[in-house]
Parts: structure tokens; C-alpha cells; sequence
């Protein structure tokens, strides 16, 4: 079995465990008891967003978690029994950071329970402090290194980050658009778009060695309710490893192997969190050696769609199987071909009932027929 192969089924098989823990606390969400219903949330989406790493928390994090929804122990003393529980016990080689996992599921349970924020770099910091003090020696300190990190979807290969020089402009930078922005007059399809945007260009960045993922959805879910959406549901219980996935791909290229990055998965994540939508999420889908095995087959198809394409109707439509939100001017720039080219390719392929469009001019996307 390949490395990508040995992942993926440790990751279906970490995704159950804790998706079958996460179910004990749905009679919580049924009964919908004041106070109860929210604190299980919060610890649902805690547990979840473990999954981001490739993390699982322990069966005893479970038991006192249920203890503090019920209002038998507050939220400090589970942490005081985490760190009893695990100096009694340490987590050895094998368990993958299990104790690492218990205890920053405690830190953002906290964090998601308060209803304080701030929209900062400053607060950005702060809640990956809160989540690490005591996990890693940097909490909430911006690092001052160069890193690489092999990826899962990326067969290995790194996503690249913002040099360790720039990182401090570059989030005062982002912050300063974000808090510029005008949401007024948006759609909302056009507001989750934008808010993948931000939230991609905010994890690219990468500010800390470790943790990264985590304080960034962390971060985002409390913007989130300070823009006024309801963000306690399933989709950061359920599907934060496609979440991660979706910002790896969103910020890859592979222009040898005709991969490039895209906001399509992630908008589909946003999608059904902020719109309700009901986009199946796979991380499969996502993965460059999929996409490249796809994207032969998808060749083969194209030309078996009949000899009336011309050269250049042909590296559209591959094209657009590839990047289906791309731009004319996107396409053009790729192809190495002018605007008007496109567009009249285009116009072709729309006639010869090969392409058509899904949605408006702005925010919609090219469906390439089978």
C-alpha cells in the first residue's frame, strides 16, 4: 500500500473514532438544554478540528468532557485532570500527540465559549498562545523560520509559505484589506467566496511553526459569529480534514502537471457552512495524483469529442476541466492566447454543447459535458 494510500485509511479510520465519540454528544443537541446544547458544540468542534493534524483525543477526554456539559466540573478543572491523566500517564511514540489533542480540545472549548474578539493579528496570536502554552515552547509567537511541510494531498510536496521575514507585514497587510472591505450590496454566495479568499491567504501565510491550522479555524469561527453566521454545526466536526486539504490545494501549483490552485474546494466547504449547501466533500477528489490520473482520462475524452476542435477550443476546454471558476483573462494567460481568442473559443464550445455555465459571470463556474 502507498504512504498516500496508509493516510488516507488512517484517516478515515481516525475520522470514525472520533465521529463515533462526537456522537455521544448529539442527545445533548436533541434535548437542547440552555447552556448544555451550546457547550457540546463547542466540544464538538474542538474534537473535530483535531482532525486538521491528523490528531485523535482519548476516550477519558470524552468522560470529563461530558462531566463539564452536565455542570459537573468546569472547564479548568478538566484541564487540572488532563494534566494529572497524562502525568500519570504520558502519551508514548504511538499514541500520535493524543494528550496534545486532549488538551487543546479543553483551550478551544474555552475560547469558543466566550463571546469576547477582536479582528487582529494581535488576537490572532493570542489564540494560538491560549491554545499551545504549555504544548509548545513558541505559542503565540510568530515564527522566525523557513518551513516545508509534506502534504498528504500534495503526494508529499509542500504548499509555500511566507518567508519568516515577511510575516508580520504580510498579516498587518491582510488584516488591513479585510477590515477595508465592503460587505454591503454582496450576495451571499459573493460573501462566502470572499471569506474563503481571506481565510486561504491567512493560512498560506503560515505565522507559527505548529498549530497553524487549528488557531486559523479557530480564529475564523469566531469572526465568523462577529459577521453575524451560525457557525455551530457539523461541517468543523465532520469534515476538518477536508478543510485542510481545501486550503492546501487552494494555495499549490504544479504548472509541469497542469495542477493549479484553486478555490473551488474550499468554496464548496464554505458553501455548506455559511449557505446550507449540500456539496459532497471528498479529500480524494482533491488529490494531485487523482487529478492527474482524471485529467489524462479527461484528454482522452476531449479529443474523442470529435475533430471539429481547433488547437486552441482544445486547450481551452482542458483548461477549464482543470480550473472551472478561471477567468478569460486566467485562460488567456495560460494558453499564451489573447482575450478575444478565448472568448471566441468559448462562444464555440458553448455552441457545439460542450461547455455551459453554472451561475453568474462573477461568481459561477464552467461545467465541461460529458
Amino acid at each position: 500500500m502507498s504512504c498516500a494510500s496508509i493516510k488516507e485509511t488512517y484517516m478515515t479510520d481516525n475520522e470514525e473514532k472520533a465521529l463515533s465519540f462526537m456522537a455521544e454528544f448529539d442527545e445533548y443537541k436533541r434535548l437542547g438544554e440552555p447552556g448544555k446544547n451550546e457547550k457540546s458544540e463547542a466540544w464538538q468542534i474542538a474534537i473535530g478540528l483535531q482532525q486538521t493534524d491528523g490528531l485523535r483525543t482519548s476516550a477519558y477526554l470524552i468522560e470529563i468532557a461530558k462531566k463539564n456539559i452536565e455542570g459537573e466540573i468546569t472547564l479548568d478543572e478538566v484541564k487540572e485532570r488532563l494534566d494529572s491523566y497524562y502525568i500519570a500517564k504520558p502519551a508514548g511514540p504511538g499514541d500520535n500527540r493524543v494528550d496534545e489533542a486532549d488538551k487543546v480540545s479543553a483551550n478551544i472549548t474555552g475560547i469558543l465559549s466566550e463571546d469576547a474578539f477582536t479582528f487582529s493579528p494581535a488576537e490572532y496570536l493570542m489564540i494560538h498562545e491560549r491554545l499551545f502554552t504549555g504544548i509548545y515552547s513558541f505559542a503565540g509567537k510568530i515564527r522566525d523560520y523557513n518551513i516545508t511541510k509534506a502534504e498528504w494531498v500534495l503526494n508529499g510536496e509542500t504548499v509555500i509559505y511566507a518567508g519568516a521575514n515577511s510575516i508580520r507585514a504580510t498579516l498587518d497587510y491582510d488584516f488591513g484589506l479585510e477590515k477595508e472591505f465592503q460587505y454591503k450590496g454582496l450576495t451571499k454566495e459573493q460573501i462566502s467566496k470572499h471569506i474563503a479568499k481571506f481565510v486561504s491567504g491567512l493560512w498560506q501565510i503560515h505565522a507559527f511553526g505548529e498549530g497553524n491550522t487549528r488557531a486559523t479555524a479557530v480564529f475564523i469561527t469566531k469572526y465568523l459569529r462577529k459577521l453575524g453566521f451560525d457557525v455551530t454545526n457539523d461541517m468543523f466536526i465532520k469534515h476538518s480534514w477536508y478543510f485542510r486539504n481545501a486550503l492546501v490545494r487552494a494555495n499549490y501549483d504544479d504548472i509541469r502537471k497542469g495542477i493549479h490552485s484553486t478555490d473551488e474546494y474550499l468554496n464548496r466547504f464554505f458553501g455548506n457552512l455559511l449557505l446550507g449547501q449540500n456539496n459532497i466533500l471528498k479529500s480524494r477528489e482533491m488529490h494531485v495524483k487523482y487529478l492527474v490520473e482524471n485529467k489524462a482520462q479527461n484528454k482522452a475524452q476531449i479529443k474523442r469529442k470529435g475533430p471539429d476542435l481547433t488547437p486552441i477550443e482544445t486547450a481551452v476546454l482542458e483548461y477549464l476541466d482543470g480550473r472551472p471558476d478561471a477567468t478569460q483573462v486566467e485562460i488567456g494567460d495560460a494558453i499564451n492566447k489573447s482575450r478575444r481568442s478565448v472568448q471566441e473559443a468559448i462562444s464555440s464550445l458553448k455552441e457545439k454543447g460542450l461547455i455551459e455555465r453554472d451561475g453568474s459571470k462573477k461568481t459561477g463556474k464552467w461545467i465541461v459535458k460529458e
